[in-house]
């Protein structure tokens, strides 16, 4: 149709990224069993796929994610910020359930009801994060969110076989509420105000994606990085060394924005 935009066609973008994600997670997950010739050999299988999936993508008139618009500084960042926040948080909460099925005996309705004060305390602040980030700009609570999130999960070394849900997890799971809620809102305002407004949508595409692939490496590399194994049922000490390496994924988060983000006033188009 005249005036119509022409639309991507994401046939072998699609399969090779499918492929060179799937073939990476599998190789990682199972890595974590111990490592063996079959899984190394995923593992390369899914690098060239991704490699692959750059060049293709490069090359195509109209590619399913045009490279591009990672020429923006900003919208890069905050890209990066959303890679290393989301991994944090889906790796940790990943490994805190278990930790408190498994070692602090909570049943998983127990378990997952515990975590609910992440959800309340971002519901409740996250639009009032919103509208100061336009007021001070996205850098500054782009910046303390993540820290201030990934001191929580610091904090989460303390929840141990034993420990009381009011003095280890309660303190750890709303601060990390709090740090979640000063993010998220500038973080999604920052993104889709990156690219021109004829490109929020693929802007706000790419970010989900970003966000999904974050969690999804995460929860298949945090425990091998960590170390975690399961002993007498338990995850033992590797659950303490994972929560530190996930709080500082998230700071760091916290730091790209600083260095990548523009200070104060309204983000740029």
């Amino acid at each position: 149709m005249p005036g119509r935009p022409a639309r991507a066609s994401g046939r072998p973008g699609g399969a090779l990224i499918t492929a060179g994600l799937g073939s990476l997670t599998y190789a990682l997950i199972q890595l974590g069993h111990g490592s063996n010739a079959g899984s190394v050999g995923v593992l390369a299988l899914g690098a060239v796929c991704l490699v692959a999936f750059a060049v293709v993508e490069a090359r195509r008139a109209r590619p399913m994610l045009p490279l591009g618009t990672f020429r923006s500084m900003q919208f890069t960042g905050a890209n990066l910020t959303t890679l290393a926040v989301y991994a944090a948080l889906n790796g940790a909460m990943f490994l805190l359930a278990l930790q408190l099925q498994q070692s602090l005996h909570y049943s998983p309705l127990g378990a997952g009801a515990s975590m609910l004060p992440v959800t309340a305390l971002m519901l409740l602040l996250s639009p009032r994060m919103g509208a100061l980030a336009q007021r001070t700009g996205p850098r500054p609570p782009m910046t303390a969110g993540p820290i201030l999130a990934g001191a929580a999960l610091a904090q989460m070394t303390r929840i141990t076989p034993g420990a009381s849900y009011l003095t280890a997890v309660l303190p750890a799971v709303a601060l990390f509420g709090l740090g979640l809620s000063i993010t998220v809102a500038p973080l999604t305002t920052t993104v889709l105000a990156s690219l021109p407004e004829d490109q929020a949508g693929l802007a706000s595409g790419i970010n989900n994606a970003v966000a999904r692939i974050a969690g999804l490496f995460a929860v298949a590399v945090l425990p091998l990085l960590a170390g975690v194994r399961t002993a007498g049922g338990q995850l033992g000490p590797g659950f303490a060394t994972a929560m530190l390496i996930a709080g500082g994924t998230c700071a760091a988060g916290g730091v790209i924005a600083w260095a990548t983000i523009p200070g104060r006033g309204r983000v740029a188009r």
